[in-house]
Parts: structure tokens; C-alpha cells; sequence
């Protein structure tokens, strides 16, 4: 997603008690930032903010971090996660916001960091087959996913494209996951705590079925 330059982000972000300027620092040791030994669960590419913070909110025995590459957008997400936790007159203590380039997700998270289950919202599907291995869900980053996730971490991965969806399922198979749940049009399911994204809204309100799967890493 593409986001106009945001002079106050960079700021408001380095005023923030929730976002770590520093992530290779943490590696293997994130667990320190949070006031709980919850488990960790990660939003890669978490965009505006809103799904992480809604999730946290509704999950606060959960923690969670939340990478995106471009600080823009995640000033964005710092306002929007901290309007979430106003509406209900509580604080923010259980996500972590970073930005990182999730291709070396790898340099600042380890197996350490113990994180349980990853999300992947409405990546960019990049269409052309010369681009495919820039996909959140190519093998060449579900393998360094994998490498986060204990034997019976998840990932859970929805989008609205069909294309990318398809070949998804293939990815996951080849990397050692098999899936355990997928639906074709999720708003139908009878997945209870689906939490609607601006993408996903857009998407649905064209008359688009949203696409959702959840991967379990197989025992070996």
C-alpha cells in the first residue's frame, strides 16, 4: 500500500512506549517489553494498525508484535491502535510496533522469541510471475517463518485474490504446513473472530469473497 509522506510519524513513533526503534536489539528477547509471559503472536506487514489492535484488545492475555516497513504508515497505526484502546478506556500493553523489511524478518526475531502463530493480511499479490517471490507467502518467506514458529505454530492468511490464494496453498504444502482450515468466502464461515480489515471491507463491499486459510507447521 502506498501512503503519502507523513512528517509528524517518525515523532510521534519515537514518543511512543509501544514502538521500538531498535528491533535488532530485541532479537531473542522480546518477551522483555511486555508486563506478562503471554504468548507471542506476530502481524506481518500489519498496514494501518487497526486488525493488531483490535485483536489485541479483544485478546489481552495475548501479546503481539506488528511489523510494517514503512514508518508512514505505522505513525498511522500507532494513532489508530491508541484511538482503539481510548474507546474502551484502557491502555496499550500488550503490542509491540516495529519497522522492519519482513524479507530479513529473520534478523530481528529467533525460535527464542517463542512466537506462536503469524498473520497475513491482504499482501500485495504481485501478479507477475517475475515478482512472485516478493509475496508474503512465497516459500522464501514462509521458510524463514517457519523458523520463528514451533512445531504447531500457525499461520493464518487471508486475501481477497484469487490468484494468489491458489498458489499460496501450494507454498504452504511445499514448506512443511498443512492446512487445516480454508474457505473460499470467509464472511459465509463459521469463523467467529474474524476481524475486518479496511482492505477487507473494500474488498467485500465490491461483492469480492474474501479468501482465509490457517497453516499449521507440521511435527517433523
Amino acid at each position: 500500500m502506498r501512503i503519502r509522506k507523513k512528517k509528524w510519524a517518525q515523532p510521534e513513533l519515537d514518543a511512543c512506549d509501544f514502538f521500538i526503534n531498535n528491533p535488532k536489539d530485541m532479537r531473542g528477547n522480546w518477551k522483555s517489553l511486555f508486563h506478562s509471559d503471554n504468548p507471542i503472536e506476530l502481524e506481518v506487514g500489519c498496514g494501518k494498525g487497526t486488525f493488531v489492535g483490535r485483536k489485541a484488545l479483544q485478546n489481552p492475555d495475548i501479546n503481539f508484535i506488528a511489523v510494517d516497513i514503512k514508518s508512514d504508515m505505522l505513525g498511522v497505526a500507532r494513532r489508530n491502535i491508541v484511538n482503539i484502546f481510548s474507546e474502551e478506556n484502557r491502555e496499550c500493553e500488550n503490542i509491540m510496533l516495529t519497522a522492519y523489511n519482513v524479507d530479513k524478518i529473520d534478523e530481528i526475531l529467533s525460535p527464542e522469541d517463542n512466537i506462536s502463530r503469524i498473520y497475513i493480511n491482504f499482501c500485495n499479490p504481485w501478479p507477475r510471475g517475475k515478482h512472485n517471490k516478493r509475496r508474503l507467502t512465497h516459500p522464501t518467506k514462509l521458510r524463514l517463518f517457519k523458523e520463528l514458529l514451533p512445531r504447531g505454530g500457525e499461520i493464518r492468511f487471508k486475501t481477497d485474490n484469487d490468484e494468489l490464494f491458489e498458489d499460496s496453498l501450494e507454498y504452504f504444502k511445499e514448506c512443511g504446513f498443512e492446512i487445516t482450515y480454508i474457505t473460499y468466502d470467509l464472511h459465509k464461515s463459521d469463523i467467529k473472530d474474524n476481524i475486518v480489515t479496511e482492505h477487507e471491507k473494500m474488498f467485500s463491499d465490491q461483492g469480492i469473497p474474501i479468501k482465509y486459510l490457517t497453516a499449521v507447521l507440521k511435527e517433523k
